[in-house]
């Protein structure tokens, strides 16, 4: 989140522990709402972001000229994000970090 209160993007890191890997439902709906997010920034969008994505971590940060192209997609996908924590609270946190 930027001073003025605007999402330039998130960081996922870990597993929801729900199930065993790859039966993991909280995992697979985090992980493929994130994929779609940043792929639409980078792909479709064409946004500028720094995207990094390993086992279990997923970071994407929006350059700054292009928040604001940005700002719908990812209030859906923290709108998301906290539909999956209000369901299942002992598997996922979301969390906010200014920059």
């Amino acid at each position: 989140m930027n001073v003025s209160g605007d999402l330039t993007g998130f960081r996922l890191t870990g597993h929801s522990g729900s199930a065993e890997q790859g039966s993991d439902i909280v995992c697979a709906a985090v992980s493929s709402a994130a994929y779609m997010t940043a792929n639409t920034v980078s792909d479709v969008l064409r946004a500028q972001a720094h995207i990094t994505a390993d086992e279990g971590y997923m970071s994407v940060r929006v350059a700054e000229r292009d928040v604001r192209a940005c700002r719908d997609l990812l209030e859906g996908f923290k709108l998301h994000l906290l539909g999956l924590e209000e369901q299942y609270p002992q598997n996922i946190q979301v969390s906010y970090l200014e920059v």
